[in-house]
């Protein structure tokens, strides 16, 4: 938006402050556009099993040592080592496929 402003001023402004306002809006808009990229690498976006990993599901089927588990709106189909009753909560360990690996989450968790 500043860049279009300046580039209008060309036709306002006198001679030699149009051009010194379009490049002062440029390097603006430069240095807005560095400082964007720089600031947003910071967050990695994670979708797909990322996502999942390390994140919270409710038991909807005992796992023993196969079951069914709510993570979020979704349910997925989950598998156990430890057995884990209905209604617990447990820990995204791994994705397989559409089979998740779940480890019960300790009592303060």
């Amino acid at each position: 938006m500043l860049l279009l402003l300046a580039i209008a001023s060309l036709f306002v402004l006198p001679s030699p402050w149009g051009i010194v306002a379009v490049v002062a809006a440029a390097a603006v808009e430069v240095l807005e556009l560095a400082f964007w990229l720089r600031f947003l690498r910071r967050y990695r976006v994670q979708t797909g099993t990322e996502a999942l990993m390390g994140t919270r599901a409710e038991v909807l089927e005992p796992c023993t040592p196969d079951g069914r588990v709510r993570v979020g709106s979704e349910i997925w189909n989950a598998r156990s080592e430890v057995a884990v009753g209905r209604g617990e909560y447990v820990r995204i360990t791994a994705v397989d496929g559409l089979t998740l690996s779940v480890e019960p989450l300790g009592s303060g968790e």
